[in-house]
């Protein structure tokens, strides 16, 4: 069993779900863990490239030399983070001849990975004819991370909603932090631009001003007539010893209270005791970790670096220190944090095995705000299109800078 199982031990805390279930939805298929869990697909080979667009910047490896004695504030940015879905993604429509499922990373590894999720979440699918696109909805959570998900006693959303270490501040607090460290941690004069540029810049918008990110469209096939193309990113990159370029996934884990959140103390423990501050951290983020090593390994990214933030005070969410960073090869940590890829694909497969038997329609995935299961709803066509609508310009593009004034 998954780490999702000690989180059941913990107090049972009903949680609302992601979308408000309408009547009209008709509930098709329950999926729960114990089945999922159970899933093998063991012939899914490497992904063939179809398209790279975007620039990269050369990662800065004095912060591989930062530990607790030498720590570096965390800065804001001000980079944009482009967060696009995948139905307004312009190369996805491009390349509709290419395959027959689409999808973003973030998307398609919380499915991969939806055994170890506890928080509610949702998905949308449209399926035309024998195309099926995974999206998410305009006005969700999804790009937001959670904060110690999987610990035995997680944040407590009963208390004020305006309190720092509410789940949702919580998320806004660690999305803000992972878009300014994976771009502090590089070097901006130091840009390595592919091909094709980024497909999301516009014209009103400094390239310079842009995150660094290299978007690439991979093609996967996972039988049964399934040819899925998904959109993966690298953040950043590094010369390797033969002067070869190698691609980089950067993430942050960060530190809130050592003593509400049931982790251990990043300034005490993280130089001597590298080991328990990583197991404690696959303890309380399980579903985090696992998405972002599951994408990692999607965009065969070379090297997976996370860095340590914490607060500067417990009681203080807008300043932060890096603390630390480590790294890993994606298939080594997938393997520490007993991530199958065999069986996320086999979830992936089960689940589009489904949804391709089904009518041309809508349909939702969506995560049982308070049981293991994962439940698949029809819903009417025009359902979402009125918040799509109206929040499709603004939601398109996430600056680092606002994200840090919602905290």
């Amino acid at each position: 069993m998954q780490d999702n199982r000690n989180r059941q031990n913990g107090p049972t805390k009903n949680r609302d779900a992601s979308v408000k279930v309408l009547e009209s939805w008709q509930v098709l298929e329950d999926m729960d863990y114990i089945r999922l869990q159970k899933l093998n697909l063991p012939t899914v080979i490497e992904g063939e490239d179809l398209y790279v667009a975007g620039s990269l910047e050369m990662y800065d490896k004095r912060f591989d030399r930062v530990n607790t004695r030498t720590e570096k504030k965390l800065l804001r940015m001000n980079k944009t983070v482009h967060t696009v879905t995948t139905t307004d993604d312009p190369i996805i429509r491009k390349l509709a001849r290419q395959g027959n499922v689409f999808v973003t990373d973030v998307i398609l590894t919380t499915l991969m990975c939806c055994t170890r999720s506890v928080y509610p979440w949702d998905i949308v699918v449209q399926k035309v004819k024998d195309k099926i696109f995974l999206d998410k909805r305009e006005d969700s959570a999804f790009n937001l991370l959670t904060v110690s998900e999987t610990a035995i006693h997680p944040p407590d959303d009963e208390g004020a909603s305006n309190s720092i270490n509410s789940p949702k501040n919580l998320s806004m607090e660690a999305t803000y932090i992972n878009h300014n460290f994976a771009q502090q941690v590089l070097h901006h004069e130091d840009r390595f631009n592919f091909d094709n540029a980024n497909p999301f810049l516009t014209e009103d918008e400094d390239p310079k001003n842009i995150a660094s990110v290299a978007y690439r469209y991979r093609r996967f096939d996972i039988g049964n007539g399934l040819q899925v193309v998904v959109r993966c990113e690298h953040d950043g990159y590094v010369q390797g010893a033969n002067g070869e370029k190698q691609f980089l996934t950067i993430k942050a884990l960060n530190e809130w209270d050592p003593r509400s959140s049931g982790g251990v103390d990043y300034r005490t423990k993280l130089d001597m005791q590298r080991g328990a501050v990583v197991a404690t951290e696959l303890k309380n983020n399980s579903f985090k970790l696992a998405k972002w090593t599951a994408g990692a390994i999607l965009a065969g990214s070379d090297q997976l670096k996370f860095g340590f933030v914490s607060r500067q005070s417990p009681k203080d969410s807008r300043n932060h220190t890096v603390l630390g960073v480590m790294q890993f090869k994606p298939a080594e940590f997938a393997q520490q944090m007993n991530l199958n890829m065999e069986n996320a694909w086999g979830i992936l497969r089960c689940i589009l095995d489904f949804i391709k038997k089904l009518d041309d329609g809508k349909y939702l995935i969506m995560k049982d705000p308070n049981k293991p299961m994962v439940r698949i709803y029809n819903v009417p066509d025009n359902t979402f299109e009125s918040d799509e609508d109206e929040s499709s310009e603004e939601d398109e593009e996430t600056e680092s800078s606002d994200e840090g004034d919602d905290e």
